[in-house]
């Protein structure tokens, strides 16, 4: 497969990620920001290892924006997570930048939450910037991760952290003019245009299939786009510490349907996993037809399924019809008194804006369901390490994936 030609722009990152003179270790992420707002906090990361992260800008000039006609390049903004050595020194990263914050608050996909009372700028995550890598334990084996539509990368970032903290180098990607805004070098920020072109066609099905069809499309030249570049990317250390010959992916919502369709299409990707998203183009889970050409194909590697509270392959068509034409090795789950959302930093975050809000009890529950975080987050982040593990690393992970366990009594298993 020929190599796009890619512009990187992360001149900060080769030399931050060197040898840097170790100070202080900063302590617990804290918070700052708007007077008056809101604010929470992420839970920690589970693995052995301290996270690094590092930001990159990539630029592929073999193809014009898909959304901007008058662009004649696509841009995209990446995060690199991963397993790092010494973190004294380094800052936590923010969970959102200021122009990525004021974007989400705008689209607001949030049911009865007023996200204007919240300082979404404030948070930081527990990925220390520029940290130098691991040397220990590595190669580590690469996992992308696509978020939902019209969502930031910034969304997954308790499932990714946690990744990288077991030894992973973690890629998140923002689909430029999809995610609800994306933040540029010198605070340049580009909105999305998603919610727009959806009012134009949301009273014809068909053009709101032909939508939903060209969104994947683009999700899926990002992201083969994205593995072309890495190679030549990555800054010096962290390409030696990334096994770029052991890579997965996964997604919530419309990235999960992401990182199948690539799996399908890109023989890169070894293993992947969809949290809670159908595998064709329609607006309904329940809604039958306009399969992917991964749902009619199938797969022959192995994907893992997990879906909220009622969906499964008898419940979801596109589901059923991918699982009868796979002849790899599968897993279907189904996170009882999960909400579309509980496979995103929303888990967390809602609860602690309940209080402070004013939130009923019923709106927490229609945004995240009615399983608690504390049950959730350590399921999600067990099963997606468990499969990962098995299929990347040949990794014994206690036959989590063979059949129901009593720590995760939530996550239940359909054929």
């Amino acid at each position: 497969m020929p190599t796009r030609r890619a512009v990187v722009l992360s001149s900060v990152a080769a030399a931050a990620l060197a040898a840097v003179p170790s100070r202080a270790v900063a302590g617990t992420p804290r918070a700052s920001g708007g007077a008056g707002l809101v604010r929470f906090g992420l839970p920690k990361p589970s693995g052995p290892y301290p996270v690094g992260t590092v930001p990159l800008h990539l630029v592929d000039g073999s193809r014009p924006d898909p959304w901007v006609s008058t662009q004649p390049f696509r841009e995209l903004m990446v995060s690199v997570r991963y397993p790092a050595r010494d973190v004294g020194g380094h800052p936590y990263a923010p969970h959102m930048l200021p122009g990525e914050a004021a974007g989400w608050v705008e689209l607001n996909s949030l049911y009865k939450v007023p996200a204007e009372r919240v300082d979404w700028a404030a948070t930081r995550t527990h990925a220390h910037e520029y940290a130098p890598v691991a040397a220990h334990g590595g190669p580590y084996p690469v996992v992308l991760y696509s978020p939902g539509a019209g969502d930031p990368r910034s969304l997954g970032t308790t499932l990714c952290d946690d990744l990288a903290s077991r030894g992973y180098v973690v890629v998140t990607v923002d689909h430029t003019y999809d995610a609800s805004a994306v933040e540029f070098p010198g605070n340049r920020v580009e909105k999305s245009v998603l919610l727009a072109e959806f009012l134009k066609v949301q009273d014809d099905q068909k053009k709101i299939g032909e939508l939903l069809h060209k969104t994947e499309d683009i999700r899926v030249a990002d992201t083969r786009f994205v593995l072309d570049a890495l190679p030549r990317a990555l800054p010096g250390r962290l390409r030696a510490a990334a096994d770029l010959r052991r890579i997965g992916m996964f997604g919530q919502s419309a990235g999960g349907f992401t990182a199948l369709q690539t799996m399908h299409d890109d023989p890169r990707i070894a293993a992947a996993a969809n949290f809670d998203c159908v595998v064709s183009y329609v607006q309904n889970d329940s809604d039958p037809g306009n399969l992917s050409s991964v749902a009619v194909d199938g797969l022959d590697r192995p994907f893992l399924l997990v879906g909220k509270d009622g969906n499964t392959r008898g419940t979801v068509p596109s589901w059923d019809a991918l699982l009868s034409h796979s002849h790899g090795w599968y897993r279907g789950l189904t996170l009882t008194g999960a909400e579309h959302v509980s496979f995103t930093d929303l888990e967390v975050i809602v609860p602690q804006l309940a209080g402070p809000l004013g939130l009923d009890r019923e709106t927490v529950v229609a945004n995240i369901g009615d399983i608690p975080p504390a049950e959730a987050v350590p399921a999600d982040r067990a099963y997606l390490a468990a499969f990962f593990d098995r299929w990347l690393r040949g990794r014994d992970d206690d036959g989590l994936l063979d059949g129901p366990s009593a720590r995760y009594p939530r996550m239940t298993f359909f054929a």
